[in-house]
């Protein structure tokens, strides 16, 4: 007699996975590991997740909704392009100083596999252009040019990979800059 699903079981699987990966990176973790972790059957995994890459993709998904759910509340209470860019930074060094913050998962994944054009690189590649998109933006709606963008965005890849007590250093200098450009 076949089992009968048991609801939330593709979710279980996807957290468990997900906190693995952003901790110890994609490479380190097996799919043991993540079978112990999610306290489920190899066979369960695999109906789910047929592959280590799609698993490592719907990660990547899941940590883009994240993302862009807590962007979309910090430009939300934020007003014209010169607040929502500091707003837009101001959100993301506030993540850097979340505990267990490891870098962002986009970039993670994509040191780890610099020439990979699989599913998941195409997923953290695809947000990492949608934000600078967004950078890109704000920025024209500022009246701001590319060089503009350039430093912004400059500074927020430094933000990922910077101490945490330098967080601040950052949202200053991008209030700075579109300061200076918005007076």
């Amino acid at each position: 007699m076949a089992r009968t699903p048991v609801t939330g079981t593709r979710d279980t699987i996807l957290t468990a996975a997900a906190g693995l990966f952003y901790r110890y990176g994609v490479r380190a973790v097996g799919m043991a590991q993540v079978v112990e972790a999610a306290g489920c059957g190899k066979n369960l995994l695999y109906r789910h997740f047929p592959s280590k890459a799609q698993l490592c993709a719907a990660y990547l998904r899941l940590a883009r909704r994240e993302r862009e759910q807590a962007t979309a509340e910090a430009l939300r209470w934020a007003h014209g392009p010169a607040e929502q860019l500091i707003a837009l930074v101001t959100e993301i060094a506030e993540s850097t100083r979340r505990p267990g913050y490891r870098g962002c998962a986009f970039r993670n994944y994509l040191t780890e596999f610099p020439g990979a054009t699989d599913e998941p690189a195409q997923v953290a590649r695809a947000y990492l252009a949608d934000s600078r998109a967004l950078v890109d933006r704000l920025v024209a709606e500022l009246g701001g040019d590319q060089l503009l963008a350039d430093r912004i965005w400059l500074i927020v890849d430094g933000l990922h990979s910077g101490p945490p007590e330098q967080a601040q250093v950052a949202v200053d200098w991008v209030t700075e800059l579109v300061r200076a450009r918005h007076t």
